[in-house]
């Protein structure tokens, strides 16, 4: 077993196509399936099933592949090991986060490291907070940044900065006339929120007493369609104080902090436990810091360079 017949199935794993994962190894085909079934051999298993179409890892393939992206990510580590800072700081770099954090960091992170550190290659995409951490174990990102505590073996967490969340109101919604909004009324009132498709809250999504946690009603989606939606229906929605930057100024005057308790969150970034690129953690440290308001930073125990 190699790592290039490794490499070789994680990329057949992507296109799910003998001759567009040859093309992108620059193989023939009959190389690239000769190379796999020499693997297939030697493990005394099917990787693909080659009568699907398209082309199908077989249960123990998906896991061989899995697996077999950890062990080329750590690979990898290695020679990044020997490298000097100045050529660290280039090439490519996986970020995921979701989609609240995505509107307020995304167009900063590409102008500062476009500044900063143009021969980093920075892909971002937008994803559920499970699925980020799904592809962190597999080594197919390197950061993500999603709502903390983060309590996965494997998983290091650095915080990055804590906001507060504000209720967002119709003005004919009868809690519009409120300075603010205890957290407790909200069990009874008409939410909307994205959980299992854009929808109305049930009365059974918050119980008295019991701690909410954004995350868990909020899975997915734009804050600015649920604005949109409060508009155009009533009601009432809840958003990162963030996002209060992003919306127009004449929708502000319908925005009311939430107390008994602070409704918040700390957002942070976690990577894998044997991840070493030092420099290019930092560079997205000091990229989200020029970014967020230092008062949502100052809570944040993390002062200097980051040592891994």
């Amino acid at each position: 077993m190699t790592l290039q017949q490794l490499r070789y199935i994680t990329v057949i794993d992507e296109y799910r196509h003998f001759g567009k994962a040859a093309e992108a190894c620059n193989l023939t085909q009959s190389t690239l399936s000769l190379m796999v079934k020499k693997l297939e051999e030697e493990l005394d298993v099917k990787i693909f099933d080659r009568e699907a179409h398209p082309v199908t890892p077989t249960d123990v393939g998906r896991e061989i592949i899995d697996q077999a992206k950890v062990v080329l990510y750590n690979a990898n580590q290695i020679s990044e090991m020997t490298r000097s800072e100045k050529t660290t700081l280039s090439g490519l770099l996986k970020v995921s986060l979701i989609s609240t954090v995505a509107p307020v960091l995304v167009s900063g992170l590409f102008k500062y490291f476009g500044e900063n550190y143009p021969a980093i290659s920075l892909r971002v995409e937008e994803m559920l907070t499970d699925t980020i951490k799904d592809k962190l174990r597999k080594a197919e990102v390197d950061i993500g940044i999603f709502p903390g505590p983060v309590r996965e073996p494997g998983m290091m967490e650095i915080p990055l900065y804590h906001e507060r969340f504000y209720a967002y109101i119709s003005p004919r919604h009868p809690a519009f006339a409120r300075e603010r909004v205890r957290l407790d009324s909200l069990a009874g009132e008409p939410i909307w929120m994205i959980k299992d498709g854009l929808r109305l809250m049930d009365t059974s999504d918050i119980k008295r007493g019991e701690e909410v946690i954004y995350e868990k009603l909020f899975e997915g989606g734009r804050v600015g369609t649920l604005i949109q939606i409060v508009n155009d229906n009533g009601g009432i929605t809840i958003i990162p104080e963030t996002h209060i930057g992003l919306i127009m100024y004449s929708q502000q005057k319908c925005l009311r902090p939430i107390v008994e308790p602070e409704l918040s969150r700390t957002v942070s970034m976690v990577i894998r436990s044997d991840y070493i690129h030092e420099a290019k953690l930092n560079a997205v440290v000091k990229a989200i810091g020029s970014i967020i308001p230092a008062e949502m930073q100052e809570s944040i125990v993390r002062k200097g360079h980051l040592k891994l």
